[in-house]
């Protein structure tokens, strides 16, 4: 039964390096770990294809008759069908996992034919461990690159900074490798908040991938138009009966304005973290020249692979997901989140970090966790003028916490500085 669900696993392996090239190298797979001798050979000319500068494909492996021979060209249509994007990850950890118990079994075999002394088998079995993961653990060279620090301007790579001043104040920017919570209760401006940073992070230069599981792609689309071009989310749903003249003459400029963000929309609504990854990878992976930024709306409603006793434990299992992805691709990772319903039952409504639903692991997880609170959401009297939106920095790993203020212009959804707003 093992070896036909290896064969299955290996099969897809290859599918998926087919259909997405830049996986053959940046899987760090060696030959050595597919099980099956065709599986090996044909990852091998794979590698060779990649490593002469061509495309890997049908055409291109089929051209090399006398390699494929044995593994036979009929075989590449057969495999097409096992590719599977989402799933590449979790099979090839599993493929090195399988690889190292094979390489335990042969390595305690042959300490046991040839009497190895108790170091010996330790120093072979810890090398198998890291095989596949070898990585540079001496800090001198870091070091050496800090030599001329105290000189030079401040500058930190894929940095995004917000554009509320507050804000920026207190955490400085969203950085490459950290994951933020921003948390809120339902209609408080979560998503607003996020497209704001969205368009500010494209204009500034940056790639915003955004995963919208809960709005579609139509209604998060005039919102980021209605931000834009400070439009009234209500008058966006008739334009031509209800926006002015002048509305209409800068609305191809607004469209323009919108398109500079370069943002990326997956609006998807059942996506699990292995989808989220591997989209956002693939993004990337077409736009190396720009530092990415993922957005997702909202953890909550990120799906899992099992059915977990408790939502606290599906929660765990996303937010480390969230930010082993920050870490994996190198960019911020901003989640918005929501908060439970405890708030709602105190006099002082303004959210705490224990707030945050099923929030144990999200408060382990998270680098920086920003809570939002506005006053008037909670009066009884509603009004469209735009408000006071307060910004509760109640974690920051590397940095202070504190309270930044905007407004925030309901209607439109455009959140902003005001100079004049009294600390």
């Amino acid at each position: 039964m093992l070896l036909i669900n290896l064969e299955f696993l290996e099969q897809s392996i290859l599918a998926t390096m087919l259909e997405e090239n830049y996986l053959i190298m940046d899987s760090q797979l060696k030959p050595e770990m597919f099980y099956g001798q065709h599986h090996r050979q044909l990852f091998i000319l794979m590698q060779q294809l990649i490593t002469e500068g061509h495309p890997v494909d049908y055409l291109t492996l089929s051209a090399r008759f006398e390699q494929m021979e044995t593994i036979g060209v009929t075989y590449l249509t057969e495999l097409m069908m096992f590719a599977n994007v989402e799933k590449f990850d979790d099979y090839a950890q599993l493929l090195r996992e399988i690889w190292r118990e094979r390489q335990k079994a042969q390595i305690l075999f042959q300490a046991a034919e040839g009497d190895w002394a108790i170091l010996q088998i330790i120093e072979r079995l810890d090398n198998t461990q890291l095989e596949g993961n070898q990585i540079d653990t001496s800090i001198t060279q870091n070091l050496v690159a800090m030599h001329n620090r105290p000189w030079e301007e401040v500058n930190t790579p894929g940095l995004i900074v917000p554009h509320i001043h507050d804000l920026a104040s207190i955490i400085d920017g969203f950085r490459p490798g950290e994951l933020t919570i921003i948390a809120a209760r339902p209609s408080m401006g979560k998503t607003d908040v996020m497209n704001n940073i969205a368009l500010q992070a494209g204009w500034q230069g940056h790639l915003p991938i955004i995963f919208s599981l809960e709005m579609s792609k139509t209604i998060l689309l005039d919102r980021l138009i209605a931000t834009t071009g400070h439009y009234s989310r209500l008058k966006m749903r008739n334009p031509k009966e209800y926006f002015s003249e002048e509305q209409k003459n800068k609305w191809m400029r607004v469209l323009e304005d919108v398109n500079k963000s370069s943002i990326h929309l997956d609006d998807r609504s059942s996506l699990t973290m292995p989808q989220i990854r591997s989209q956002a990878r693939r993004i990337i992976r077409q736009n190396q020249n720009k530092t990415p930024v993922i957005l997702i709306d909202y953890l909550q409603i990120i799906q899992t692979d099992g059915d977990y006793e408790h939502s606290a434990m599906a929660m765990g299992k996303i937010s480390r997901a969230l930010k082993q992805m920050a870490k994996e691709f190198n960019c911020p990772v901003i989640c918005l989140s929501q908060l439970n319903r405890n708030v709602e039952a105190r006099s002082n409504k303004r959210p705490l970090m224990s707030d945050l639903r099923d929030s144990g692991s999200i408060e382990q997880d998270a680098d920086v966790i920003i809570l939002l609170y506005r006053n008037s959401y909670y009066e009884t009297e509603k009004t469209d003028a735009p408000d006071l939106l307060e910004f509760i920095v109640a974690k920051n790993r590397n940095g202070p916490t504190g309270l930044a203020k905007a407004i925030y212009n309901k209607k439109t959804g455009h959140i902003w500085t005001r100079s004049e707003i009294n600390a």
